[in-house]
C-alpha cells in the first residue's frame, strides 16, 4: 500500500462520529414522526451531544497526561547535571501509576520509565517488576497488541501525528525517541542492576527464622517436670498446715496468751461462764 492510499483513508475518529450522527437523526426522525415534541427533541439532543463531548474531552485529557509522563520522565532520566528533589521523582511516578490505574493496556513505553524511575529511587524490587515486562520481547512487542482499547486508540492516533509531523511537538517527540532508545540500549542493564542489588540486599539482611513453637512447648514442660521433683516430699519439713476444726473445717483460731497486767486478767470469758452453769445444771 503506498502513502497516497494511506493518507486519503478516513481517519477512524470520522467515522465513528459520521456513524453517531447517522444513528441520532435516524432515531430522531422516527420520533418526530411518531409525534414526539421538536423542542423535546432538540433538549434531548443537545444533552447528549455535551455528554459524548465531555466523554471525548477526557480521552483526550488520558492521552495528554500520558505525553506530559514522558517529557519529565526523559528530563529526570536524562544524564545531564541536573539534580532533581525526591519529591519530584515520586510525582512523576506517582503520575505514571495512575496511567496505569486507568488504563487496562498501557503502553510498554510507559513501564519502561516507570521501571528505569523506580530504579533511581532505589526501589529495585518495583523496578524489576516494571522492566521484567518490558525485557520480554514476546510479551511487550506491540504487534501483539491487535485488541486494543479506546484509551490505546486515541494515545496511538496522536503518537503517530507526532510521528509524522515532530515541529508540532518538538519536545514531545524527542523526550519519545529518547525513551525509545533507552527501551532499546538500557533495558538489559537496568534489569541486571536492579536484581543485583536485590540479590546483595538478600544476602546482607539476616533471614528472620519464625519461632520454633514445639522447642519451646518442650522446654517448657521439662521446666515444670524439674520443679515438680525439687519440691519437699517430708511433710515435716513442709510450711505447717493451720489445725481445721471437725464442725465447719475451717481453720480454728489459736488464742493470744492473756497479758498478767490486764486488769481484766482474773475475770472468766463467757464461754468458761457458761460451762460453769451447764456443769452445775448436770
Amino acid at each position: 500500500m503506498s502513502d497516497t492510499a494511506i493518507e486519503r483513508r478516513a481517519p477512524w475518529s470520522l467515522k465513528e462520529k459520521g456513524q453517531y450522527a447517522l444513528g441520532f437523526g435516524v432515531v430522531a426522525v422516527m420520533l418526530f414522526l411518531v409525534g414526539f415534541p421538536v423542542i423535546l427533541l432538540g433538549f434531548f439532543g443537545g444533552i447528549g451531544f455535551l455528554v459524548w463531548k465531555l466523554m471525548t474531552a477526557e480521552s483526550r485529557g488520558e492521552t495528554r497526561r500520558i505525553f506530559e509522563f514522558y517529557l519529565t520522565a526523559n528530563e529526570i532520566l536524562r544524564q545531564d547535571e541536573r539534580r532533581w528533589f525526591g519529591f519530584e521523582v515520586k510525582e512523576t511516578i506517582a503520575r505514571g501509576e495512575a496511567i496505569l490505574r486507568s488504563m487496562p493496556a498501557a503502553p510498554p513505553l510507559v513501564h519502561f520509565a516507570l521501571g528505569a524511575l523506580y530504579s533511581k529511587v532505589g526501589d529495585y524490587s518495583l523496578a524489576d517488576k516494571h522492566l521484567s515486562m518490558v525485557a520480554d520481547e514476546e510479551a511487550s512487542n506491540e504487534l501483539a497488541i491487535v485488541f486494543p482499547s479506546k484509551e490505546l486508540r486515541d494515545y496511538t492516533r496522536v503518537l503517530r501525528k507526532i510521528e509524522r509531523n515532530p515541529a508540532e511537538a518538538p519536545l514531545t517527540s524527542a523526550a519519545v525517541r529518547a525513551l525509545e532508545r533507552a527501551r532499546k540500549n538500557r533495558i538489559q542493564e537496568l534489569l541486571q542492576q536492579c536484581r543485583d542489588r536485590l540479590a546483595e540486599t538478600a544476602r546482607t539482611t539476616p533471614a528472620l527464622n519464625p519461632p520454633d513453637y514445639a522447642a519451646m512447648a518442650e522446654e517448657g514442660s521439662q521446666t515444670n517436670l524439674t520443679a515438680t521433683d525439687e519440691k519437699p516430699h517430708n511433710f515435716d519439713d513442709a510450711t505447717e498446715m493451720p489445725s481445721v476444726t471437725a464442725s465447719n473445717g475451717s481453720p480454728a483460731r489459736r488464742r493470744k496468751p492473756r497479758d498478767p497486767r490486764d486488769p481484766r486478767h482474773g475475770r472468766k470469758t463467757i464461754s468458761e461462764v457458761l460451762h460453769d452453769i451447764y456443769d452445775s445444771h448436770a
